[in-house]
């Protein structure tokens, strides 16, 4: 009796025993929350996704994402593992961070250094050296264009870029095909492939593709193929800005007029800046091609133009196109201006 009493005490403990395991294990742990102080006294509690650019993210549950100025910061308080690249490109990960003072303390590290020695917190994989981050647009746009032709024009352009920490692939690709009165009044097409090798930051050295058709401005088929050097002049979200400078080999076929070749000296310049604020860009871009065997004869493309973000990862952008060829063909403008408004998906 007493034996059968002991074992079912013992069996009783053991199942009270597993049911309060379970229920342990069934029950959520508390969320893990970050505290980032601000200089005005203001306390946000949060997840601190990212710091980058002297920008602090922060997600909320009151108040979605949020983006803090770090000059604005007092103190940063992370639960979460971090990873952080540093200035000089080592990496380190701990499992909370620090800041305060403009000091990091990683404490599982046993480090502490200025803040100025980081440059992104929580890195995405291409820039540890992981593969490629893709990103790319494709949209349609409503233009009016007046110069060799007056037309209402459907446009289309797509661009497409994968970057990793030692090269870049670019692809743009932009046309239009618009009929007037049952007419057709424009028939062109743009294609651009690029190839970026990365030396020493910033400077770069690529390789250009460039094909191109204009029937109304007689141009059959314009081709070139030539190396460049480019070089990040600057680097920031409020202003960016690039330059390339190389030269190629060109061959222009004409409908009418005799064809040419000949070398040329080509360039590139790329800005934007997220000055306006709401993740708006301002942007312009411009790539030229300038005969070197007849100095006079220069082809210049400039873009520039505000786009901003709407729902669904959607962007519409107002945009000003300026084509110019000092060496068209008779009875075409040396000028033409297009005006658009487009609306594309980006990723």
């Amino acid at each position: 009796m007493l034996l059968h009493r002991t074992l079912t005490v013992k069996v009783l403990i053991w199942v009270f025993t597993m049911v309060g395991a379970l229920s342990a294990k069934a029950e959520p742990e508390a969320p893990m929350v970050d505290e980032v102080v601000l200089k005005n006294g203001s306390r946000l509690i949060g997840s601190v996704t990212t710091i980058r650019d002297g920008v602090l993210t922060l997600q909320t549950k009151f108040a979605g994402t949020l983006s803090v100025d770090m000059e604005q910061v007092t103190s940063v308080n992370t639960n979460e593992p971090v990873v952080v690249l540093k200035v000089d490109e080592s990496v380190v990960q701990d499992n909370s961070l620090q800041i305060a003072q403009g000091q990091v303390l990683l404490p599982d590290a046993d480090q502490s250094y200025p803040l100025q020695d980081v440059m992104v917190l929580n890195p995405e994989p291409w820039e540890l050296g992981q593969g490629y981050r893709w990103t790319g647009l494709a949209n349609i746009a409503l233009a009016m264009q007046r110069g060799n032709t007056d037309t209402d024009e459907l446009d289309y352009k797509i661009e497409s870029v994968w970057r990793s920490k030692q090269d870049r692939y670019t692809f743009r690709a932009n046309g239009e095909l618009d009929e007037a009165n049952g007419e057709k009044n424009a028939d062109n097409w743009q294609f651009i492939g690029k190839y970026d090798f990365f030396l020493e930051d910033p400077n770069y050295v690529g390789l250009l593709a460039y094909v191109e058709k204009d029937k109304f401005r007689d141009l059959a088929l314009r081709y070139l193929i030539g190396p460049y050097l480019g070089r990040q002049l600057y680097n920031k979200p409020v202003f960016s800005l690039q330059s390339e400078l190389g030269f190629s080999y060109v061959t222009d076929e004409y409908t009418v007029v005799e064809d040419q070749k000949y070398w040329a000296g080509n360039w590139s310049i790329d800005a934007s800046s997220d000055y306006l604020g709401g993740n708006s860009q301002l942007y312009f871009d411009q790539n030229g091609i300038w005969n070197l065997e007849d100095t006079s004869d220069v082809i210049i493309n400039t873009t520039f133009g505000l786009s901003f973000p709407l729902l669904w990862s959607l962007e519409a952008a107002a945009e000003v196109l300026l084509e110019y060829d000092s060496g068209a063909v008779d009875d075409v403008d040396d000028l033409d201006q297009t005006y658009k408004l487009r609306i594309g998906y980006t990723w």
